[in-house]
């Protein structure tokens, strides 16, 4: 008997609909897959099988061959368990297929025929959905993830026998609209799930916007605990205000980190379909919470520099995502600038330029996400007290090869450039009559009038953000009066300004007039805009 089931693939962060096709008929016994199938999936043949034997099915030895559609695209995973085991029952007349066209399968087997949960669920729902499909079976585990895509009908199961219930008697399970799962022999409270025999459907169901709603405890890394250090706090609100990259040099111990781990508290909370492309990279990464769906927090991801270019970049024999694409819609934190390698480096470039990343394979190419707020911190010498010639044993030599590390078309792609200053004693016990330090709550909120700002003015364009302006925005919005277009040529003159550091300074100038509520970009502006480019060249040159 032929019989075709549903279920979804992954390319790169985007599902896409597979077909599995089962016929089974007399003849030698074997049980055959086909269609490009990985290692693992591949494996399905043997855990499929056992698991069907062992869910208290009774199905003879017969030739049993297996197709997975589109055949030209690779099939990676074990989320194909499940739905090949349906395949399977439905081409021995265990279940009915005609009655599955509308409905998708997804997740893995084990040997004793239970349901393990998978990764990448929230995408594979997408796809499932997208489809056509009104209904969902998955593993228990991976239902509330599943639940978020709406118009489709997710069923949870523990096993295949429970599967098979469900399929051949529906109306054995009710689930009631305030969340209780009903079943003739027994009720399933939320606070006693394990009570029923048939955990079918999820008892305790959150909406989305409840869960996108719930945002994530800061306290510990808040503007309030930093003292002193104005001028980097300052630097800071102005890139999460317009989403600028920032680099910040200077002593050890100075801040810089902290600053950087405190930049996610002021950045606007996750709109919805933020959480939710988000949740797609962890989803696949498998890196959501235990205890709910969404991440439900802006990223901030902080790779040693000994990160190597795939798990920087992403890649694998997968093509998995990796700290660039985990960052994205959040803060990647490069401490320590001038010790990551060249390589990896390299693939900032493209992510910094088009906000994605390309992970290229023999079988094909993945893009996945990569829009973030870059931010990376440095000494100034390879011991970390240089400009304190007291302390600092460094020569001229080695301090000019430290700072030279940090190539010119890297910093070129940084639009803020801010160097802390030595703290003092003041700054770090403080006094009694000292006014508190500003929380994070009093900046996010000025952030997000910036961001809405910015909204209105490319309410009709793709962009978001004052740094993703291109040359032709630039000249729509970046209008300078006389004095202005006098004061920035100097500039340009003095300083030697490439084309790219010149577009930066007027960036930057946008979203410090925007601060300002200003309609116009006055000298003030472009003046703060082009001191904190005035890092770079000495950066550049290696010298202080």
């Amino acid at each position: 008997m032929f019989a075709r089931i549903n279920t979804a693939g992954l390319l790169g962060i985007e599902g896409y609909l597979v077909s599995i096709e089962a016929d089974v008929r007399n003849g030698i016994p074997c049980f055959n897959l086909t269609g490009m199938l990985s290692a693992e999936t591949k494996e399905a043949q043997s855990r499929v099988w056992n698991a069907i034997k062992n869910s208290n099915v009774r199905v003879e030895p017969r030739r049993v061959t297996v197709n997975f559609s589109p055949a030209s695209v690779r099939k990676e995973g074990t989320a194909y368990d499940l739905p090949v085991a349906a395949a399977v029952l439905c081409g021995y007349g265990v279940l009915d297929h005609e009655e599955l066209k509308h409905t998708a399968f997804l997740g893995e087997t084990g040997l004793d025929g239970s349901l393990k949960p998978v990764r990448g669920m929230l995408p594979l729902s997408f796809a499932v959905r997208k489809s056509g499909c009104t209904r969902l079976v998955v593993p228990l585990e991976n239902v509330r993830e599943a639940q978020l895509v709406e118009g489709l009908d997710v069923i949870g199961c523990r096993s295949i026998s429970e599967v098979i219930e469900v399929l051949k008697h529906p109306d054995s399970i009710k689930c009631k609209p305030h969340g209780t799962v009903r079943r003739e022999e027994g009720i399933c409270e939320k606070e006693k799930c394990k009570t029923s025999q048939f955990h079918s459907t999820f008892c305790e169901t959150e909406s989305l916007e409840s869960i996108s709603c719930k945002t994530a405890n800061y306290e510990k890394y808040d503007f309030k605990n930093v003292h002193g250090q104005r001028f980097l706090k300052r630097a800071a609100e102005i890139a999460a205000s317009g989403m600028h990259n920032i680099l910040m040099t200077g002593p050890a111990g100075t801040g810089k980190t902290m600053i950087a781990k405190c930049i996610p508290s002021i950045l606007p909370e996750l709109t919805r379909e933020e959480d939710i492309e988000i949740s797609k990279v962890y989803s696949i990464c498998g890196m959501l919470p235990a205890d709910r769906p969404l991440l439900s927090k802006r990223p901030f991801r902080s790779p040693h520099h000994t990160v190597t270019a795939a798990a920087f970049a992403g890649g694998g024999i997968r093509a998995m995502p990796g700290e660039l694409s985990l960052a994205s819609g959040g803060v990647l934190f490069l401490d320590e600038l001038n010790k990551f390698s060249d390589s990896v480096i390299a693939n900032l470039f493209l992510p910094l330029e088009e906000h994605r990343t390309v992970i290229n394979r023999l079988n094909g190419s993945c893009t996945y996400p990569a829009d973030f707020l870059l931010s990376a911190a440095m000494n100034n010498c390879p011991c970390g007290f240089y400009p304190d010639r007291n302390r600092c044993t460094c020569t001229p030599p080695q301090i000019r090869n430290h700072l030279g590390r940090v190539s010119k078309p890297l910093l070129e792609r940084i639009d803020i450039c801010a160097e802390a200053a030595p703290l003092s004693y003041e700054d770090i016990a403080g006094k009694r009559d000292r006014s508190p330090e500003e929380p994070s709550e009093v900046i996010r909120r000025r952030v997000e009038e910036v961001h809405r700002i910015q909204a209105e003015r490319f309410k009709n364009s793709s962009i978001r953000f004052n740094s993703r302006m291109s040359v032709e925005d630039i000249e729509k919005y970046c209008i300078l009066g006389s004095e202005e277009t006098d004061y920035i040529r100097n500039v340009f003159s003095e300083r030697y300004l490439s084309g790219r550091t010149y577009h930066k300074i007027l960036k930057t100038a946008r979203t410090i007039a925007d601060m300002d509520r200003s309609e116009r970009i006055s000298v003030r502006h472009l003046a703060e805009a082009a001191g904190l480019r005035s890092l770079e060249d000495k950066l550049s040159s290696g010298l202080r």
